[in-house]
């Protein structure tokens, strides 16, 4: 595999293609996709690779000491770091509901809950 060459697996759908995408400048040539959706795929991961990111969030005064949150759009690779970071940092009170939104745009996206956290009685 040269520089200019990098092999993918496709994870949109069960086949997993093996896609190979050769880069030279500004050209991009894709090879092994099956379908439009794999070829969509290898150049957004080349070009502008994005990631849903999962974590938790510690909970004041919840029958839980955390939340889990996720963002609610895929977002720049280069900004899970920050969201990390983020997410290490905040503290958010109890009851929570899923869906709520615990952080408005980050890296252009929210973070939201994904489970419920109950206010201890």
């Amino acid at each position: 595999m040269s520089n200019n060459e990098i092999e993918l697996i496709c994870i949109i759908c069960p086949i997993g293609c093996s896609i190979k995408v050769y880069k030279v400048l500004d050209n991009i040539k894709i090879e092994g996709a099956l379908c439009p959706r794999g070829v969509n795929y290898a150049r957004q991961e080349i070009l502008d690779p994005k990631r849903i990111v999962m974590s938790v969030v510690k909970v004041k005064n919840g029958d839980l000491p955390v939340v889990s949150v996720k963002t609610d759009v895929p977002i720049p690779k280069k900004c899970i770091n920050e969201i990390m970071r983020l997410t290490a940092l905040i503290e958010v009170e109890a009851p929570i509901k899923i869906g709520q939104v615990i952080v408005k745009d980050v890296c252009g996206a929210n973070l939201i809950a994904t489970r419920e956290v109950k206010k201890n009685s």
